[in-house]
């Protein structure tokens, strides 16, 4: 490894990360030891739910030195993906239309900030020869907001999103890994106060106290993480939300100071922002893979696909041709979809 001032460099490394496309670099160590014991905690409420990804790795998750040996340092960046005229509350008050969460209407953010954070690796390299690095975007075992948060990217709010101060929340989050012994950032204040927006707004009641979140009772797991049946208490509060939520941001007071991203890969997809939810009920397997291709969305599966539209279908205003839409895919050969139709069809 070639000599190197490290301050000069963790500045240039700053600047190059926003020459990519990131809205902010922040830089801190691996110690999450002040984050450990409330992610056990967590865990040991079952407030995963059946995302058992989040208790595998042992401690690797909450020890990013025992994830990558020798890491030293970790760089975290943050992407704005709020769509130009996300029409959110529109959409929401429209029991017709289908309501996905703003972060998945564009192309999957994977591939995009991980492409990024490799051409800050390689911008690195360039200056200082090799160093050992690994590249993340919610790829890995890793506490990435805590780790956000140290890096001064931002604080952790009481609906568990990180909230920045100069941009609201609606941002992804990506690492780099590094043995580079970098100075490190400050943390910032978190300025939630006395404010519970969030809790009081939360559809399910998912936010069970501030900081603390039920992931069983959240509609984003629901829609996208559970992969049987929804329960059926849950189903007249998913409203139009065929996949995620958003109403926790939505509300933050926070999030008036978030600006609309100039980033096209995040910009909305096959009239995604507002389309009916007949329309897409009535997608067939092959047009939900050709338009789901490169999209997070892809991921939950053609079956969960038809089983949020149908509790969606079922919180519409009732009609002939959602009753029809319905009545329809009766015959799918999936016992989760056809119970969530008969549930639809009794609401009707």
């Amino acid at each position: 490894m070639t000599d190197f001032n490290a301050i000069s460099l963790a500045r240039q490394i700053k600047q190059w990360g926003v020459e990519f496309g990131f809205q902010q670099i922040g830089i801190t160590d691996t110690d999450l030891t002040l984050y450990e014991p409330r992610f056990l905690a967590w865990l040991n409420k079952n407030f995963h739910g059946e995302m058992g990804y989040m208790s595998a790795h042992g401690a690797k998750r909450y020890r990013p030195d025992e994830l990558v040996p020798g890491t030293l340092r970790i760089i975290s960046a943050r992407m704005d993906y709020l769509p130009p005229n996300a029409k959110i509350r529109e959409i929401l008050q429209n029991k017709n239309k289908a309501y996905l969460s703003r972060y998945a209407l564009g192309r999957d953010y994977h591939k995009l900030i991980r492409k990024r954070l490799q051409k800050l690796a390689e911008k690195i390299t360039s200056v200082i020869d090799s160093f050992g690095y690994r590249v993340f975007t919610d790829s890995a075992p890793i506490l990435e907001k805590p780790l956000a948060e140290k890096a001064g990217l931002g604080w952790i709010g009481k609906h568990t999103n990180l909230i920045n101060s100069k941009a609201g929340s609606w941002f992804f989050l990506g690492e780099l890994f590094t043995d580079l012994p970098l100075p490190i950032d400050s943390p910032v204040k978190n300025h939630c106060g006395t404010c519970a927006a969030c809790i009081q707004i939360c559809p399910t009641q998912a936010i069970i106290a501030p900081y603390e979140l039920d992931a069983r009772r959240c509609i984003s797991y629901l829609t996208i993480e559970l992969k049987g049946v929804i329960p059926v208490e849950f189903r007249k509060m998913m409203g139009n939300r065929i996949y995620g939520c958003d109403d926790c941001q939505l509300i933050c007071p926070w999030n008036r100071f978030a600006k609309p991203t100039d980033e096209k890969d995040f910009h909305p997809r096959h009239g995604l922002s507002d389309i009916d939810l007949i329309n897409l009920f009535l997608w067939t397997e092959q047009e939900f893979l050709a338009k789901t291709e490169g999209s997070a969305i892809r991921r939950i599966g053609y079956i969960a696909w038809l089983r949020n539209i149908a509790v969606a279908l079922g919180n519409a205003p009732s009609n002939q041709n959602i009753t029809q839409a319905l009545k329809k895919r009766l015959g799918f050969p999936s016992d989760i979809v056809k119970e969530h139709v008969l549930w639809a069809l009794e609401q009707c």
